[in-house]
């Protein structure tokens, strides 16, 4: 008598948000205890710099003298704790999930891309020289994305303090997003002092995370397939 074992799914912890969180706590904390003009300078020095890469020649000269990379470093710099808050409290919220379903490596790939991606379109739409965008506001749209495309009927949910009471709700996804876009509303008059809020890459990598997920789609389907066996 032959008795039948249901396969066993294979748990795998998320990395990729984590090292992601921690990468960013500590970049911040990094240029945090430098003097003054010491954070200028690596800004300067590592954010993205508008009023380039709109011809081949400057393409060639950003691949030449290593620039590019600006369009990835950049997403690590933050102006302020609060600009940084905002995007680790959405990096977590959406991240993990979204990690859980497309395994690390992608998700990784989904946020440094993405996040570069979102500053490319920033620097070609803001056009006037001499300014800087930085903070992974790009990246975690993109993830912000890819969430929605992975999970369209999602509900998330929280623990709200009610007088006395703790009450556990579940609200729709969408509504989180909308609390997202106006934090960053908020930023846009409340911080950062030095550069400047990039909506177009807000938009850039919020479909370029929609896109990712649709077109990986298929490859997400199988890696879930294996891990629970089939």
């Amino acid at each position: 008598m032959f008795v039948g074992i249901p396969p066993r799914q294979r748990r795998r912890i998320p990395w990729a948000t984590p090292l992601l969180f921690a990468s960013l706590w500590l970049a911040y904390i990094t240029a945090a205890v430098l003097a003054p003009a010491g954070r200028i300078a690596a800004t300067l020095d590592w954010g993205v710099l508008t009023g380039g890469l709109d011809s081949a020649a400057a393409w060639q000269q950003a691949f030449q003298d290593g620039s590019v990379l600006r369009l990835v470093s950049g997403l690590f710099l933050h102006a302020d704790w609060i600009h940084l808050l905002g995007n680790l409290i959405f990096l977590l919220i959406f991240g993990l999930p979204a990690e859980r379903t497309m395994g690390g490596r992608r998700f990784l790939l989904l946020f440094l891309l993405g996040g570069a991606v979102a500053n490319l379109a920033a620097v070609l739409a803001i056009g006037a020289p001499d300014r800087v965008i930085i903070g992974a506001s790009g990246a975690v749209s993109a993830v912000i994305g890819a969430y929605l495309a992975l999970f369209p009927g999602a509900r998330l949910g929280f623990v709200l303090p009610l007088g006395l009471f703790l009450q556990f709700v579940r609200v729709p996804a969408f509504l989180m997003i909308g609390l997202w876009a106006l934090l960053q509303l908020l930023f846009a008059y409340s911080g950062p002092a030095f550069g400047t809020v990039a909506w177009p890459a807000h938009i850039a990598g919020f479909v370029f995370g929609i896109l990712f997920a649709l077109l990986t789609r298929a490859a997400i389907t199988r890696r879930l397939r294996q891990s629970r066996g089939y």
